[in-house]
């Protein structure tokens, strides 16, 4: 395989895949893709040129047009750092709260967990 010549490391790729996850369906056809291709399922530039019928060099500038896309959109809409602010507090929350538990509220404690748990599950 070869290397990653977009210069993306893995905590790169885990942040466009992020953005891609919030903004991927404003991206055109074709780029979402080679985006996925490239960036969730670990195709090189010669594999995914190999399918698209175009050069490598197609593939590069439309990967890195994406993502430029994507850190834009992120930029001007914020929702991805916001989603993940509100999960690290709603983390933090729950940490909290389970030194709060008082006797005789077991039960409303396990509702207000059951209800931070499902939270974080689907953030």
């Amino acid at each position: 395989m070869e290397k990653r010549s977009a210069g993306e490391g893995l905590e790169q790729r885990l942040e466009l895949s992020l953005l891609y996850d919030f903004y991927g369906a404003l991206l055109k056809e074709n780029q979402q893709r080679m985006f996925e291709a490239y960036i969730l399922e670990d195709y090189n530039f010669s594999e995914i040129a190999a399918q698209e019928g175009i050069s490598r060099q197609g593939v590069y500038d439309a990967i890195k047009r994406a993502s430029r896309q994507l850190r834009g959109y992120e930029g001007k809409l914020g929702l991805a750092g916001r989603f993940e602010k509100q999960k690290s507090m709603v983390q933090e929350l729950s940490q909290e709260v389970q030194g709060l538990q008082m006797p005789g509220e077991e039960k409303r404690w396990e509702k207000v967990f059951r209800i931070l748990e499902n939270i974080l599950e689907e953030s």
